[in-house]
């Protein structure tokens, strides 16, 4: 057992599945069991931890902040992905050995773990991550062309400053350094934003005033001002670090972590760092053995890779969302998770689809609208005012339960040019699978994702609790086709089956061209609740063989060989079990070569491997949030989430049963 002594320790979310171990509170004398006490780095509120460890002869373990730690600010609220836990120090601390100065030094690194480290880092690069990442990523222009030199201040009183051997001199032997060593580069000083606004104290602006140097206040991702500068000088900063995996020359004032290995021009001698390191051994000291990682959603510990993915999928977000938004003709219900999906912009207005209610929005807006309810005339609304239409759906991961029955989606899809289901025109997904170049990493992950919803068998509503009756037996030998219902009122229907509109319609083709086969015939979920319309009537005799309702789909599927459908979800779920899909409309998984169409679409000619489309369909395509914070989530965060409630759904269907009996009028009679 952990014992701490200051209460803000104790709010970490998910501390004991960090530190590992069980947690409790420390007064002044530890509990029988307790074994460690732990402080938060070297901040002045460690001091009464220090001195209860000593007390009572316990190891005193210090935790902070990892080096890949959220999206937005700790201080703001953002949750912590991952946390550096050290028995002997803490990294910033040069004055003695820390954990991760003995990793660095002592651990021996396999070919495995350098390559490891290789790949993560080329992710971190890739998606331009570092500490913190909610700071806008854009390019910087400057008014010349002259090369530049990076200086970063720090704020006073910073910890790492101090344990990290400098003070103020260093700062300003690190400017008149850069300035005598490239005359011919102009030098800007990065300086905090607080610095310039007066909240807090750094230890360059007025020297680099009174030098002439550029200041840089802009609260701006690493990755950007990188990109715009040749040479980096620091004195403790993470930064610098960042820089190294950038490919920047960088010059060290302290001793950071990073500083003695050989990777960086050092003023500062630390005799214990006397071995040189690779900045693949670094990298896989520090961000792959030093630092542990949690997914922030689920409370369950993850990988360096995890993390990565996680953070990725909010950065994309965020700047695919950012701007203004008028969101039309959303129901009192919708407009409660609407705004979550969208990142939550401040100036989010809902108004009712018509004409006049765009006179307001501003020239930058973009205008939502939930893809079935909308309308030709306000669609030719917007295109007079000039304003983007993007439309919103239902997700292929969407939630345990039924929409009809007001149960909050987990995912959904947002749409900057149709909607997926309208083969009519393109949609983001169509173009996502056509012109996307799928790399290995992304793909691993797909298959990754593929193996895991098949194992959990998951859906899209993940209901549906009843025995599937053997279908073997029942089938004596016959091809076993199952065929899902649709509801006929769908949009879906409407605009990708532009030939057969109803599930009986389907049954007869079904049963004509396969006169032999054991077909099960499945009613959507909707319908058999009586929320929608599809019901077969009596001219269905003779055309299945057997009726399923209340049973899940992905159960279903493992006892069939074939599935016909006109366009529904479940044979894009039939395809991830590979069971050969017949389509009689134009589903998005269609006319990619996967299944057998008998609709042809001029426009998709791309051959596409199942794993390619899974990575379109469900990771590059859909939006997901966390229920509870309303934060955006990845795909992998969402299977976890969604097998969970499944777990825990029986309070979620005794609310949804009452809804359903209030719906259907059942009360009033």
């Amino acid at each position: 057992m952990i014992g701490y002594c200051c209460r803000g320790i104790g709010r970490i979310r998910h501390l004991e599945a960090l530190l590992e171990a069980p947690c409790a509170y420390v007064f002044r004398r530890p509990a029988a069991g307790i074994t460690h006490i732990v402080g938060w780095g070297l901040k002045p509120t460690t001091k009464k931890a220090r001195r209860v460890a000593a007390r009572n002869g316990l190891p005193n373990m210090q935790i902070e902040d990892g080096f890949l730690r959220s999206h937005g600010l700790g201080v703001n609220g953002a949750p912590l992905h991952s946390l550096a836990v050290d028995y002997s120090g803490i990294y910033y601390d040069a004055t003695r050995p820390s954990d991760l100065e003995t990793l660095i030094a002592e651990a021996p690194f396999d070919s495995a773990e350098l390559a490891r480290a290789r790949r993560c880092m080329a992710l971190l690069r890739r998606y331009r991550l570092c500490k913190y990442n909610h700071a806008p990523d854009r390019p910087v222009v400057w008014p010349d062309t002259r090369p530049r030199v990076l200086v970063v201040d720090q704020t006073c009183g910073d910890a790492s400053v101090t344990y990290g051997c400098a003070d103020g001199a260093r700062f300003e032997e690190m400017l008149t350094c850069a300035l005598r060593e490239h005359p011919q580069a102009e030098v800007c000083v990065k300086v905090h934003p607080d610095v310039i606004a007066g909240k807090k104290r750094g230890y360059l602006l007025e020297k680099a005033r009174a030098l002439g140097c550029r200041i840089f206040s802009e609260d701006i991702s690493p990755w950007a001002l990188l990109d715009a500068v040749e040479e980096v000088y620091v004195v403790t900063s993470q930064l610098g670090f960042e820089a190294l995996l950038a490919g920047k020359k960088v010059h060290c004032f302290g001793l950071p972590f990073y500083a003695g290995w050989g990777l960086s021009e050092d003023r500062v001698r630390c005799d214990r760092r006397g071995v040189r390191r690779t900045l693949e051994q670094l990298f896989a000291a520090a961000y792959l053995r030093y630092c542990r990682y949690i997914n922030p959603y689920t409370g369950e510990r993850c990988e360096l890779e995890d993390t990565i993915n996680l953070l990725a999928e909010q950065v994309r977000q965020r700047k695919r969302l950012n701007g203004d938004w008028i969101a039309a003709g959303f129901s009192p219900w919708k407009r409660r998770f609407v705004p979550g999906f969208l990142g939550r912009p401040k100036g989010l207005r809902f108004i009712a689809p018509r004409k006049r209610s765009l006179r307001r929005a501003p020239p930058s807006a973009r205008v939502l609208t939930w893809a079935s309810s909308l309308r030709p005339p306000f669609a030719a609304a917007c295109r007079e005012a000039g304003l983007p239409l993007w439309r919103m759906e239902d997700g292929f991961l969407r939630s345990v339960g039924l929409g009809a029955d007001l149960v909050r989606p987990l995912s959904l899809v947002l749409d900057s040019r149709g909607i997926y289901y309208d083969a009519g025109a393109p949609s983001d997904l169509e173009v996502i699978l056509s012109g996307t170049d799928f790399d290995e990493s992304l793909l691993m992950r797909a298959r990754q994702l593929r193996s895991q919803l098949v194992h959990l068998q998951l859906s899209k509503y993940n209901v549906g609790g009843g025995q599937v009756p053997p279908l073997a037996e029942l089938a004596e030998g016959r091809r076993i086709i199952l065929v899902p219902g649709q509801v006929e009122t769908d949009a879906s229907i409407a605009s990708g089956s532009p030939e057969i509109k109803t599930n009986l319609e389907l049954l007869r083709r079904v049963r004509r061209d396969n006169p032999d086969a054991f077909i099960v015939y499945k009613p959507h979920p909707d319908v058999v609740q009586g929320a929608r319309i599809g019901a077969l009537g009596g001219d269905a005799r003779g055309l299945f063989d057997l009726q399923l309702t209340d049973v899940a789909i992905p159960v279903l599927l493992e006892q069939v060989d074939e599935l016909h459908t006109l366009c529904s979800l479940s044979g894009f779920e039939a395809l991830l079990r590979g069971i050969h899909v017949v389509t009689y409309g134009l589903p998005f998984y269609a006319g990619w070569g996967l299944t057998e169409d008998w609709l042809p679409c001029p426009r998709r000619k791309r051959r596409l491997t199942l794993d390619e489309l899974v990575a379109g369909t469900l990771i590059l395509y859909p939006l997901y949030t966390d229920p509870v914070s309303g934060d955006h989530i990845d795909v992998d965060t969402a299977v976890r989430l969604l097998a969970r409630k499944r777990q825990d759904a029986r309070q979620t269907n005794l609310w949804a049963g009452l809804y359903r009996l209030f719906r259907n009028g059942f009360l009033k009679k």
